[in-house]
């Protein structure tokens, strides 16, 4: 028997692959090297609605949103206001908070990021800036961290990978700040839940396998997972 704990990542939708026309699902296999690297044992979902999350996600010890396209900005009560929003998807968006709000409720470790950050900040009545004017596609950059410890960090300054060019506006209800970038983005925020639970702008899985740092955090979540089943 594994002592891996699986974690359960929401798959994301596309219209086509590189090697196929037709829609698919996907999850970034740097994403899923990470976490294997972490300790854990990643696994896909697939997106349904109205399903039974308890028992899907049965013997699963945590959960994890990855990033992806851009939510409806309906859902922060917004119109569209920039050309820059892209890859809306109604049904992503309806399992994306489907299983945020399962997740906290159930008390099982939760770690959203990117995409699945700014959902989180939606889900407790948050908005987004929808273009950044200085945006964080493919940028490293310097991120102070007022958390380090219950992110796993042994520093409170780390070298992050971003891409992303929308951001938390208004911050969501009972939702602590927990890390900005040297531009003042929140990057990272701490979420109310009987779980750890955190949600980071930033895409840590983009350089675990040479930064300890971000490895360190990804260890953090696997191992707040695997101690949920002891």
């Amino acid at each position: 028997m594994t002592d891996r704990p699986r974690i359960a990542i929401l798959g994301r939708l596309a219209e086509h692959t590189s090697s196929s026309p037709l829609p698919a699902v996907s999850v970034s296999r740097q994403l899923l090297d990470s976490i294997w690297l972490a300790g854990g044992d990643p696994v896909i979902f697939l997106p349904v609605l109205d399903c039974d999350w308890e028992s899907r996600l049965e013997g699963f010890a945590g959960v994890l949103m990855p990033g992806g396209g851009d939510i409806d900005p309906l859902r922060y009560a917004a119109n569209v206001a920039s050309s820059e929003v892209y890859g809306v998807n109604a049904f992503q968006d309806e399992t994306d908070f489907a299983l945020i709000e399962w997740s906290l409720a159930a008390g099982i470790p939760f770690l959203a990021i990117c995409r699945g950050c700014q959902a989180v900040n939606i889900a407790f009545g948050g908005t987004l800036v929808q273009h950044m004017s200085d945006d964080h596609r493919d940028k490293l950059h310097r991120v102070s961290v007022s958390e380090p410890a219950a992110l796993g960090l042994s520093v409170s300054t780390v070298d992050s990978s971003c891409y992303h060019h929308q951001a938390i506006d208004q911050l969501g209800e009972g939702l602590v700040v927990v890390a900005k970038s040297e531009d003042d983005v929140i990057e990272a925020i701490r979420i109310p839940s009987a779980a750890w639970a955190y949600g980071i702008q930033w895409h840590p899985e983009h350089t675990a396998d040479a930064d300890a740092h971000q490895l360190q955090i990804l260890q953090k979540f696997v191992a707040e997972a695997k101690a949920f089943l002891a």
